[in-house]
């Protein structure tokens, strides 16, 4: 039995499924997984730590979590939704960019399309780090082997999940050789661990976009790509990774001052413009 059973509400349109074939395509091994229409994870919040599963239920989706401590509900709740986008505005967002020709096809077949979220900001840096030149395929390798070795086991672990990923205090020192990062990776890892643990607000997702993304980016080895990939994660809507090349693909131009002018129609809303544009290179 859960030790906490939550039910989130949802404004349709929503595209479950989407989400779950993001997360799937990026899940790490003993941390995160997706079984048919369900999502579980890990987690560590504050002295709590345990696992949950999440999926649809009649008017939204239903939590069920299993924790080694009282939870905080309210901020657990707050956190899920984060994490799934369930506080977009989908109809206003899509009002404003069907607009655009590319992006009104994928809203006609996507009309329920939604930004994934994350769970810990500091695991998602070090994912978009490990994603950087690789494919999504082997950087969840990668991030798996880093849990495995780095990770502590999950108190209230259930069935697979069983790892809880590292902190930034776990990974600023660790000895990564062995893991399969080169060592220009393996330095940004660690750089980036001893950043986020020396430095609270590095990673709130509060701050300002501009202010998040210059701090982000002028760390050695990350940039602007992984700052706005971040930032979009992070619950930015006008987050825009413009030197993606599938965002340039999408939108047949090389050129960063050509994706940049037809990105300004998009804004405040160019991260759910992004996913769009991503979605489209399957059509």
């Amino acid at each position: 039995m859960p030790d906490l059973t939550l039910d989130l509400s949802l404004a349709p349109p929503y595209d479950w499924p989407a989400l779950l074939r993001f997360f799937a395509a990026r899940a790490i091994p003993a941390v995160d997984e997706v079984e048919d229409t369900t999502y579980g994870r890990t987690f560590l919040m504050a002295r709590s730590q345990g696992c949950f599963s999440i999926a649809p239920a009649p008017g939204g989706l239903t939590a069920e979590v299993k924790s080694s401590g009282k939870l905080d509900e309210a901020l657990f709740t707050q956190r899920l939704r984060r994490l799934f986008d369930l506080d977009a505005n989908g109809k206003k967002i899509a009002a404003h960019l069907r607009r655009h020709e590319a992006i009104a096809r994928s809203l006609k077949r996507r009309p329920g399309l939604r930004v994934p979220g994350v769970w810990d900001p500091f695991e998602l840096g070090i994912r978009a780090i490990l994603g950087q030149q690789v494919s999504v395929a082997a950087a969840s390798t990668l991030a798996g082997r880093i849990a495995t070795r780095f990770g502590k086991t999950a108190a209230k672990g259930y069935g697979t999940l069983t790892r809880l990923f590292p902190t930034a205090s776990d990974l600023a020192n660790a000895n990564l050789d062995g893991i399969g990062l080169t060592t220009r990776r393996a330095a940004t890892v660690t750089t980036f661990a001893k950043a986020a643990r020396d430095d609270a607000t590095l990673l709130d997702a509060g701050q300002p976009l501009d202010a998040f993304v210059e701090r982000i980016a002028d760390l050695p080895g990350l940039g602007p790509w992984t700052a706005h990939y971040m930032a979009m994660r992070l619950g930015h809507a006008d987050a825009f990774p413009a030197s993606d090349l599938g965002v340039r693909k999408a939108l047949n131009t090389t050129s960063d001052k050509e994706v940049l002018r037809i990105a300004e129609a998009w804004r405040p809303y160019r991260a759910y413009a992004t996913m769009h544009l991503w979605a489209s290179l399957s059509d």
